[in-house]
């Protein structure tokens, strides 16, 4: 365990998923959108506390200091079968990463806890705050998965880059080198754990990896008869402890499933800003730029990427953002695979990377697509991403020779929605990302949704009126009061994500033109009106797939129909917000009754802000626009309708 030594452990949690999942005999499940879960859900123990929305363990003050935190669930689970002693299996996924604050020092790691106690807090110093010496709660026992970045020959580390089993003591009771895996803590990348345990062979195995896959071999394997050390409920969550002085190592992000009961916890990674003097640029106009993203990750050459692009090569381009073209790339020094986005340039196109800079390095959300830098030199602005071996979401749906199974798209539907509740209320300042469609959404190498290209995505203060802009985004997405006032709302990222929902449960784009018997092109289809018309007959489960072949469960699509509905309802306060999406398709709550016939809605607005320049070309003309508006002196009702 860690040296106690000098030194802090601030942990930063953004916890937007949470669900616990309880079907040991009725097969019942109840799960929580940790998104939309109060403080009397989660409860912080000690030094934890809340900052900006993230969860802090430990305290962050700028004179050495000493403390311990936790924060578990409220609520505890069960880790005996009823009525025996048997225990249950259980898995837990989570990510993380050790952030270095400090240059002169480095944090102790984290520990993934398992406590009989809700209550009590471990002691400050060097034991991540599990062990309680002192109270009526002293000498508890506790379960932990300890991810440790220094040694400490009292507690018998091997060395300072390892993963421990900690059982009642700080002496690890199993370890095992992450160097092995090639795994550096201290690295600040964002880790893998995946941590299981069999009720039946009773083995506990912990596996490590960068990627989001699993590895087929656990890193750590220790067989253990868990029922003699849980009660048949324990409480579940996460600790740390600080001595010395101000540094901050981890975030963590985790899910957790079981056979008898599923605990998850997914969030987003918090991207530490850090002290960096910016690269003297030869131009000024670099120099101001430079001066605005030093909180980026990493700074790449134009060296580098012209060599990973082969001189941005045409055959290496994969798509196209808006405002600048992505190519596929392969950096030399480390075969790493990446996309790299070039910046247009036009200063509308620079001003547009700027901006998709400015806010996607501040992010961290397991699905969102991850910066891992820039470059701007020679006049190009470069953006490089993680390249998503899939692809996106729209070619999966209609260029794959094989139909998008049901599973992953109610996976993906559902890291979507975890990502846009992140962005809409759990950053410090909310972001609209204006540009939901399946082309801006990607898959990972487990068809895991990244939301990206945060290109026309604007920040503002929570609970403040957006400014009125010139529309921009694609037919088919765009919210009818968006395209009538300009301005942009969660509300109107969630209509975009309702035509998603209802993309991805038809097999159909949102604005399809009609084939005629000559083989003409006829009226084009909009694919929300014709869902309302199918709720409206009673045909609801007729919008789905062809293509899935029946091979879905027919409630759970009817929910994620409804939900479609629910979220291109015409009156944007009629829109439900994202984390109660969440809870919606996860099945935590009902989805609220949907009305059989499309309500109408007019909109008052002073003025007409419309702009379809970027939408044309995605549709191929294809769709008719009507307008109709009454004018008077002061205002005029403007109502549109997409046929």
């Amino acid at each position: 365990m860690s040296n106690p030594s000098p030194k802090s452990s601030t942990f930063n949690f953004f916890f937007t998923y949470f669900a616990l999942c309880s079907a040991i005999l009725t097969g019942a499940a109840t799960e929580f959108d940790f998104g939309t879960l109060t403080l009397s859900s989660l409860k912080l123990l000690g030094d934890a506390h809340l900052n900006n929305g993230s969860v802090r363990l430990t305290r962050d003050l700028p004179v050495p200091n000493s403390g311990s935190g936790r924060a578990l669930y409220t609520k505890p689970v069960r880790f005996r079968q009823i009525g025996t002693h048997l225990p249950t299996s259980f898995s837990t996924f989570f990510t993380f990463s050790v952030m270095n604050l400090n240059p002169s020092s480095i944090g102790g790691g984290l520990a993934f806890i398992i406590s009989p106690d809700d209550e009590a807090v471990g002691d400050a110093g060097g034991s991540l705050g599990l062990v309680i010496t002192e109270g009526p709660a002293s000498g508890s026992g506790f379960l932990a998965v300890e991810f440790d970045t220094l040694m400490d020959v009292e507690y018998k580390d091997i060395n300072g880059n390892h993963v421990g089993f900690d059982l009642n003591s700080m002496v690890s009771s199993a370890v095992a080198d992450l160097g092995a895996v090639d795994i550096d803590l201290k690295s600040g990348d964002l880790v893998n754990a995946w941590i299981e345990y069999d009720g039946s062979t009773r083995v506990f195995n912990v596996s490590v990896s960068y990627s989001n896959l699993k590895p087929k071999e656990p890193l750590l394997s220790f067989p253990l008869d868990l029922d003699q050390f849980v009660n048949d409920f324990m409480y579940v969550g996460f600790s740390g402890s600080t001595q010395g002085s101000t540094e901050g190592p981890g975030a963590v992000a985790g899910v957790v499933t079981a056979s008898a009961f599923v605990f998850a916890l997914l969030a987003g990674v918090l991207i530490w800003a850090y002290s960096k003097k910016t690269k003297q640029l030869k131009k000024s106009s670099d120099s101001s730029f430079a001066s605005e993203i030093i909180r980026m990750p990493k700074e790449f050459t134009y060296k580098q990427l012209r060599v990973a692009t082969k001189c941005f090569n045409a055959n290496r381009i994969i798509g196209h953002g808006a405002f600048g073209t992505v190519y596929k790339g392969i950096l030399p020094d480390t075969g790493d695979i990446i996309a790299v986005k070039r910046c247009s340039h036009s200063g509308q196109g620079k001003e547009e990377f700027l901006s998709e800079l400015s806010i996607i390095g501040t992010l961290r959300h397991r699905n969102l697509v991850r910066l891992q830098g820039w470059c701007h030199e020679k006049g190009e602005i470069l953006l490089v991403y993680d390249l998503m071996p899939n692809g996106s979401l729209d070619k999966a749906l209609f260029e794959a020779r094989t139909p998008l199974p049901w599973l992953h798209r109610k996976k993906i539907l559902l890291g979507v929605a975890s990502a846009l509740a992140y962005l809409h209320q759990e950053c410090e300042n909310q972001v609209i990302h204006r540009d939901i469609k399946s082309s801006n959404i990607m898959l990972d190498e487990g068809f895991n949704a990244r939301l990206g290209d945060f290109g026309l995505a604007r920040q503002i203060e929570h609970d403040k009126s957006p400014d009125a802009t010139v529309a921009a985004g694609t037919m088919g997405y765009l919210a009818p009061e968006y395209l009538l006032t300009g301005r942009a709302s969660e509300k109107t990222d969630v209509f975009s994500y309702g035509a998603v929902i209802l993309e991805v449960a038809s097999g159909r784009r949102p604005i399809e033109r009609e084939v005629t018997g000559a083989g003409k092109f006829g009226v084009a289809s909009n694919l929300v009106e014709w869902v309302w018309s199918l709720h409206r007959e009673g045909k609801l489960l007729t919008a789905a797939d062809d293509r899935l072949e029946g091979e879905y469960e027919e409630g759970e699509m009817r929910r994620v129909l409804l939900v479609g509905l629910l979220c291109s309802h015409p009156d944007p306060l009629a829109r439900p917000t994202m984390r109660a999406v969440v809870q919606m398709l996860v099945g935590e709550a009902e989805v609220p009754v949907v009305p059989r016939a499309k309500p109408s809605t007019t909109f008052s607005t002073s003025h007409l802000l419309l702009s379809l320049q970027d939408s044309v070309s995605d549709c191929n003309d294809g769709m008719m626009i009507t307008l109709s508006s009454s004018s008077s002196e002061n205002s005029f009702d403007d109502r549109l309708d997409i046929v």
